[in-house]
């Protein structure tokens, strides 16, 4: 996650240097952009927006298309844009991973510091199953929640076909699983330099006999996977299982710290707790978490919705978040910024009063930063937005 970000901090070893990707933002005057508008390019609607930026210095913009409707179920693929001016302008959308009838997305994609490599990981299930069946464990394995990953050596052109990594990373008695969405993380510092974190969450099924049994239970839970060896090889992370329904893990996001912690925040899907947000830390590299999941009482404008997290480079640069601004309805995105690691933050800049929802955040250059955000006037998802914000203005 926001490898770019950390690229003047890192070992000669893993550097990604920002003077030798200027390309991307020489010619960027711009404020923002619009490379996904629901109803074109032979999709009904564009969703769930993922970002980074490449060692070249190219933006990736990836998204859901989905062919048949706004719903989470269907043809689903996975698509990708990319600029090579900081996101003022885009080349023709690429196809990533057919649905071809089953539903493919959740994007979580990260580049490999040690190759340069993007790497993409993405959930799969069944085109004509739903996400309330998945829930009740009514459909077949092959057709329940699968776990993908994919590699581009070329700065996003093509990518490899998917890899079902399902076996490494998802338990038996889970149901519902998602990755991120939004980007994930690179660790640059500390005892794992190059590990790929993957923030995820998931679903487990009732113990046997109990009452929720054959209903579709709220025992949703966080977790992370990561990679030691560039996405070949995955394994589990933390794991938040206590399914006590007062914090309901649901999708997350994570930045890594200039301490080498990794922040990690939730969105809290309807948890017994006043609040929309829960976070957490680990100092062990996705290994574990330094204290359960908890809520974040200075997010609580946000309402039930996926948002990112970004870390600025440099100590004691801010922490940022991003996400809708009004606690009942997906509307008016803004940015916070956090001078104390994810303890607090305060609201930086709204960017819109129109609808919002899902968005990432990722590192143009290091006077920019890019929000790549679903909005509309009547409907959040009526197209997918790019939004240019100078670093001093945060």
């Amino acid at each position: 996650m926001t490898l770019l970000s950390r690229t003047l901090l890192v070992t000669a070893v893993l550097l990604t240097p920002l003077t030798a990707t200027g390309r991307a933002s020489a010619a960027a005057d711009c404020t923002s952009s619009v490379p996904y508008v629901s109803g074109q390019g032979g999709y009904d609607t564009y969703r769930i927006p993922a970002t980074i930026t490449t060692r070249r210095g190219t933006l990736l913009a990836f998204a859901e298309g989905r062919h048949d409707g706004a719903g989470d179920s269907g043809n689903i693929d996975v698509v990708v844009r990319r600029s090579f001016d900081g996101g003022c302008t885009w080349d023709p959308l690429r196809v990533v991973a057919a649905g071809n009838g089953d539903t493919r997305g959740n994007p979580s994609p990260v580049v490999d510091p040690r190759t340069g490599a993007v790497v993409l990981v993405t959930s799969y299930n069944g085109g004509k199953v739903t996400e309330g069946q998945i829930m009740r464990g009514e459909v077949t394995p092959e057709q329940s929640r699968r776990v993908f990953v994919q590699k581009s050596w070329d700065d996003g052109v093509r990518f490899s076909a998917p890899r079902d990594i399902t076996d490494q990373v998802k338990l038996p008695n889970w149901r519902w699983y998602a990755t991120g969405p939004g980007h994930a993380v690179a660790l640059r510092h500390g005892a794992h330099p190059g590990r790929l974190v993957v923030p995820s969450n998931h679903s487990a099924a009732p113990p046997p006999g109990s009452a929720d049994s054959g209903q579709e239970p709220k025992y949703y839970g966080g977790h992370a996977i990561y990679s030691d060896d560039g996405g070949n090889t995955w394994h589990m992370g933390f794991l938040d299982d206590v399914y006590d329904n007062r914090h309901n893990a649901n999708e997350t996001a994570a930045a890594e710290l200039p301490d080498g912690r990794i922040y990690f925040n939730a969105r809290d899907q309807h948890g017994a707790d006043i609040g929309h947000r829960i976070d957490s830390w680990s100092a062990d590299g996705a290994r574990t978490l330094v204290r359960p999941y908890a809520v974040q009482p200075t997010l609580n404008e946000v309402p039930v919705v996926q948002a990112s997290v970004l870390q600025l480079p440099g100590f004691g640069a801010p922490l940022l978040f991003a996400g809708p601004s009004v606690p009942t309805s997906r509307q008016s995105m803004a940015v916070w910024r956090s001078a104390n690691g994810g303890v607090t933050f305060t609201k930086a800049v709204t960017l819109s009063q129109q609808r919002a929802a899902y968005s990432d955040l990722v590192q143009v250059d290091s006077a920019t930063v890019g929000v790549l955000y679903e909005t509309g006037a009547k409907s959040p998802y009526e197209s997918i937005e790019f939004r240019r914000l100078p670093v001093n203005a945060l």
